[in-house]
């Protein structure tokens, strides 16, 4: 049995925080504001997981609210999330996601996010793809007001043993 799932979300820019996509920090003057590290890619991962299993959104599990989450690394949200995953019977078939922003440019980190994803999906690198485009200067993403991501998950139904 298959799953598909699909997750979106945006974060501002913001002075004085990392920015860290992908579970990577990448140099920038600016990082993104957000109640965890603000990870936009690792939360889209997340919310498609979440989505293709009909258990709502990481807002429900990980909300901005519980001060327990403050400054929380998104590497560890996911990896919870993939906890779920399993313990419901499934495992990641594919990942693809897309990361919308003007700057900066993706294009030098985005093996090194390719691999800890796919880490911490679970699954080998070749099941997790990731990509970036800018929005040609339109919206807010292409004012550079913040970056947005997207991505689609299928699921597979692991075998009982």
């Amino acid at each position: 049995m298959f799953r598909i799932g699909h997750g979106f979300d945006v974060h501002a820019f913001e002075r004085d925080r990392p920015l860290i996509i992908g579970g990577i920090e990448i140099p920038h003057d600016m990082g993104l504001k957000g109640h965890s590290d603000a990870d936009v890619l690792l939360h889209t991962m997340a919310d498609a997981i979440l989505g293709a299993l009909a258990l709502g959104d990481i807002g429900k599990f990980f909300p901005d609210t519980d001060e327990a989450y403050k400054g929380m690394d998104s590497k560890v949200l996911l990896a919870e999330v993939v906890d779920m995953m399993e313990e419901k019977g499934y495992r990641i078939g594919n990942m693809d996601a897309v990361i919308m922003a003007e700057k900066p440019k993706f294009r030098p980190y985005i093996d090194d996010m390719r691999e800890v994803s796919a880490s911490l999906l679970k699954t080998g690198a070749g099941n997790v793809n990731i990509k970036a485009t800018t929005t040609e200067k339109l919206g807010f993403t292409g004012r550079g007001e913040g970056i947005a991501s997207e991505a689609v998950v299928l699921l597979e139904k692991m075998e009982e043993s």
